[in-house]
This record gives C-alpha cells, structure tokens and sequence, in this order.
C-alpha cells in the first residue's frame, strides 16, 4: 500500500493528547464509585430454529455430542441467525446469567457457530465490491455526509426523544461492550501497528480509569435517557440489524485469519465516528438531551478525531507494510463496515417515518 505511508516517528505519548493517568493497582483514589457491576444477561427468547437450538442447549449441562440444525439456507442477515450468532459470541465476553462457562469451547457448539458464519460471510463479500485499493477506501470515509443524513440527521431535523431512545437502545448492544471485540486482534498484531492499536484502545477503555470507560460513559447516558443500564438488558428488543453489525465486529475478532477485516472495520469506525458525534450533539441539543448524554458523544469528538489518524498512518499502513498480503482482508473489513451500518440506518428511519418503533414487535422503552 505504497500510497499510505507509515509515519516514521508516531507522536509519543497518549494519542488522544489528554492527562490520563495509570492508577495503581489496588488504589482508592480511581473514582470507582458510580462504577455499576451488573449480574450476567439473561438468555434472550429464541427467534427461530437456530436461536432456539443454542438456547435450549445452553440451558443443559453440556453433553458429550449435541445434534444441532444445519444453517445454510437460513438467511444470512435474520434475526434466526443473528441472535443465534450473537448468543454464541456473547459466550466469549461475559457469558449469561446461571449458563455453564464450559459452553465457551464445547466442540459442537463451535461448530454450529462456524456453519452459521459462512452464510453471513458469503453474503457480505456478494454485496460489497472487493478489491485492493485501501488508500481509496479510507479516503472515501473522509468525505463529510450531508448535514440532514443518517440517524442524527434525521433526529436532528425531525425525530422525537422516544425514538432518540430507540436509537440509544439499539447501539447499547455495541456500546456495553464497546473496544472488547478489537482487544482480540492485539496479540495478532507487531511492531507498531500493535503500540498504536493499543493506544487506541487505551482511550477505549478510559485511560486507566474505570469511570472513564467508553462503556461506562453508556450506562451513564443510559441512566440519564430514563433506560435500564443493564448489560444486554435489551437484547431481545433489537432487531438483526443492530445485531449484524456487533456481529461483524466479533466474527474478525475471534478469527486470526480475519486480523486484516477487523482493523478494517476499526477503521471505519474511528474515522466516521468523531464527525457523526458531532452531529449526534447537534440533535441532542435539539432533543433536549441530558448532558451525560452529551458527554458520551463529545468524549467521541475529541478522541476519534485523533484515532482516525492513528488507525491510517500507524495502525493500516504499518500492518500492510509488514504483510501486504492483508490488503483485500482490510478493505473487505472496511466495505463490510459501511454495509451493515447503512443497513441499520436504513431500517430505522424507514420504521420511523412510517409511523412505527424501531424495535422487534411486542418490545416497547420503559423506564
């Protein structure tokens, strides 16, 4: 990738230029109250044969060989198999409420989870165009959406709080977990594409502190939007959409040969983030939002604002100048990225201004 040259000295330091600071193991003075230490999920309610087959066989002792369905006529982008692939990722992160952890690595389970990943993987390199050209790519992400576009258009010219709500609903099944599914790719990484993704996520994860955890910035917006903060909570009322695009991001995570697709997808990520928060804000404003919810999205303006230069210049080109061999695996992370997310968008204001919630049927907010 000659045309994105990686620099020869990144900045030192904290990328994102803020005094943080490491606190020490076991020091009093790191601001852990508020921290909110929820139980594990529960199981979510199946939504078809597949979701209903992993369900059923996580609430039983893991057996010694289980007979699962074949999944290669499911539809790729459904809620059947996308909450049947999340339930199985999720084994990976914290688990479920009362669910035997040796589930994480039963060899049958994990093949129904690989048999579930090919229909999903065949159809996100069908509808994305391919190819090498990464500079092209990341340059494509730069150029600024029109003002009144995607969701925070929308909500900043016409949406109403219930469906800023939603919408808060929705990306909380990112944002509980938000920088774990990269935190895979770290020890698959070297040199300086590995120090400078760690930077990354060193910002991700507050700096050392845990108040300052991106993921916690959520619950306090989630709090401060009237929603309950617990994690997952509101799994079953979120559609595949939402589900598709975390989806993504833990099917490269968990796959070495994809290290190439997830710093792709990171990319896309922190390169779109810092302006789409910009104009998140400005329909927060409008919404009358609470300023912790203010706050999560300005701490995005700030910080990826810088990491979209990191992930380019120290994380992308370093990665492809020791193994060029990634390249059609980076845009294939990035092209999937835009995919899945324009999907999401797409669903939600079509439901919206046809009048109707965002959410699966039979869901409503409560407070």
């Amino acid at each position: 990738m000659a045309d994105i040259q990686p620099r020869e000295s990144p900045p030192a330091g904290n990328h994102a230029a803020r005094d943080h600071r490491i606190v020490r193991l076991g020091s009093t003075d790191n601001c852990t109250q508020g921290l909110r230490y929820e139980t594990d999920p529960r199981l979510p309610e199946p939504r078809g044969e597949l979701s209903e087959a992993v369900v059923d066989l996580l609430r039983n002792p893991a057996p010694d060989h289980a007979v699962l369905p074949d999944p290669d006529h499911a539809e790729p982008y459904g809620d059947d198999l996308q909450l049947a692939l999340h339930v199985c990722y999720e084994l990976h992160y914290r688990g479920f409420d009362g669910i035997d952890p040796a589930w994480e690595w039963e060899p049958d389970l994990l093949r129904l989870r690989a048999a579930m990943e090919r229909p999903f993987l065949s159809a996100l390199r069908f509808e994305t165009p391919g190819g090498a050209d990464v500079r092209q790519e990341l340059d494509a992400l730069l150029v600024p959406p029109a003002r009144d576009s995607g969701i925070a258009g929308y909500l900043a010219a016409e949406g109403s709080y219930e469906q800023l709500r939603e919408f808060f609903v929705h990306r909380s099944i990112y944002h509980h977990k938000e920088g774990d599914p990269h935190a895979w790719v770290i020890p698959r990484l070297r040199g300086q594409e590995k120090a400078s993704l760690v930077a990354v996520e060193f910002d991700e994860f507050g700096g050392g502190r845990g108040e300052r955890l991106h993921a916690q910035l959520y619950v306090n917006l989630m709090a401060a939007a009237g929603l309950n903060t617990g994690y997952l909570h509101y799994l079953g009322a979120v559609p595949a959409p939402m589900l598709a695009v975390v989806n993504v991001m833990s099917l490269f995570g968990l796959h070495r040969q994809h290290r190439g697709a997830l710093i792709g997808q990171l990319s896309a990520a922190e390169i779109t983030s810092s302006p789409a928060a910009r104009r998140m804000l400005i329909a927060l404003q409008r919404l009358g939002a609470a300023p912790e919810c203010l706050q999560f999205y300005a701490e995005h303006v700030e910080a990826d604002a810088v990491h979209e230069q990191v992930m380019r210049r120290d994380v992308v080109a370093n990665l492809l100048a020791h193994e060029p061999d990634l390249t059609e695996s980076v845009v294939l992370g990035i092209q999937s990225t835009n995919l899945l997310e324009d999907r999401f968008c797409e669903t939600m204001i079509r439901d919206w201004r046809a009048g109707d919630s965002s959410l699966r049927t039979g869901f409503a907010i409560t407070d």
